[in-house]
């Protein structure tokens, strides 16, 4: 994976494998309304949710959940440290 440097505010990205899939993609939680999320080819290939979706994908609702688990249990840091 190609780490994404244009964040500076010191958090960085961090893997996190899909619950439901085990597409590994990298991920920063500004805030609990914000997510930053890196994909590469392998996780591409391995979303169950992705496929034939093409142009219309508008997000991976079980690495959405897998994201929001990992950040209440602490996994994922918030960068804004709110609760």
């Amino acid at each position: 994976m190609r780490v994404d440097n244009r964040l500076t505010d010191g958090a960085p990205m961090r893997p996190l494998a899909c619950e439901r899939c085990t597409a590994q993609v990298l991920v920063r939680k500004s805030s609990w309304q914000q997510t930053s999320v890196q994909w590469n080819g392998s996780a591409v290939a391995l979303c169950a949710e992705r496929e034939g979706a093409g142009a219309d994908f508008e997000g991976c609702g079980s690495l959405r959940d897998t994201i929001r688990e990992a950040a209440l249990r602490g996994t994922i840091a918030l960068v804004d440290g709110g609760a």
